[in-house]
């Protein structure tokens, strides 16, 4: 997934096919996200993090002006996980891995 951008649902389609075969369900799935450091929209991000369950990481980029969010979440299915995709789409300057 990349940077913003509101993705078709012919888009999600695809990505919970390719879910279902890469790896068995319920399960780990892990997001990265990176932000501009001390940025609104790692605010949003983490705020909106915080509705569910997980292990959230972040590491600086080398010059410090990014944020990678590592964030492990148990699924029960992919359905759960493109929720959470659709959930951030609204925030901008964030990419998505």
């Amino acid at each position: 997934m990349s940077d913003k951008s509101t993705k078709s649902e012919d888009f999600y389609s695809r990505f919970k096919d390719q879910l279902l075969e890469s790896q068995d369900w319920p399960g780990i799935y892990i997001f990265k996200f990176i932000v501009k450091d001390k940025s609104e929209e790692y605010v949003q991000l983490k705020k909106y993090l915080n509705n569910y369950e997980g292990k959230k990481s972040l590491k600086s980029s080398s010059n410090n002006k990014f944020l990678s969010l590592t964030f492990e979440y148990y699924a029960n299915t992919p359905v759960d996980v493109i929720n959470i995709y659709k959930g951030i789409e609204n925030i901008d300057n964030i990419i998505s891995l």
